[in-house]
């Protein structure tokens, strides 16, 4: 099977080529850009595509990042990957990045069970932990640090993701998520399809509406 992997959920804008038979991504392509992943993962979608010697009508699925993880960026892989799914008649499948930041940890080495735990600022972390074949053994939440200290020490304290650095002695939380092409392919492999995908959101956006400037209906 061919799968298109997308991943626009963080600062990173990534599309990959995956041939599940061989395990092995065929071509992939990530930019750090912060803001700008609706203008440019088209372009990336095509030179996926021409460096693995394909066209877009060879691909089977779709596998993208659902969140939690940034708003916009989270509703433009989405929007991409139905879209695409749609246009070539194929099953699409959402995959969460904890389980990414999960699968990654576990088919490096790492032991389990291993508690994913993502940055989410103003004080919050995005956590799930799960078990040493990637199981979840709970459901994802955004946590205070108090919590999410609780839920590492009751896990073990194998930690993986930028929030670990939160519960040192600097309490310094690491660089900005970067999740793995292969990973999010294999798990779009293994996943089953059903429901298109759709955001995984874990609060509330941060934009807001204005109060104040609301038009009356006539």
């Amino acid at each position: 099977m061919i799968i298109l992997a997308l991943d626009t959920s963080g600062v990173d804008c990534s599309a990959a080529i995956y041939d599940s038979e061989a395990d092995r991504l065929l071509a992939s392509l990530t930019e750090r850009l912060g803001k700008g992943h609706a203008e440019r993962l088209p372009g990336m979608v095509e030179a996926v595509l021409s460096a693995a010697g394909l066209s877009l009508n060879a691909i089977q699925r779709i596998a993208v990042t659902i969140g939690p993880g940034s708003f916009t960026g989270i509703r433009t892989g989405v929007a991409a990957a139905r879209g695409f799914a749609l246009a070539l008649g194929i099953p699409s499948v959402g995959i969460s990045t904890l389980a990414i930041l999960a699968e990654h940890w576990l088919k490096s080495g790492g032991e389990g069970p291993v508690l994913s735990a993502m940055d989410a600022k103003r004080g919050e972390i995005y956590a799930q932990p799960f078990d040493a074949k990637g199981t979840p053994l709970a459901a994802a939440a955004a946590l205070d640090v108090p919590s999410f200290r609780a839920m590492a020490e009751y896990y073990g304290g194998r930690i993986t993701g930028s929030a670990a650095g939160l519960l040192s002695e600097a309490g310094i939380p690491g660089d900005a998520d970067a999740f793995d092409m292969l990973a999010l392919a294999r798990l779009g492999r293994d996943a089953t399809p059903g429901e298109r995908p759709k955001p995984l959101y874990l609060r509330a956006p941060d934009a807001k509406p204005q109060a104040g400037f609301a038009l009356s209906r006539t």
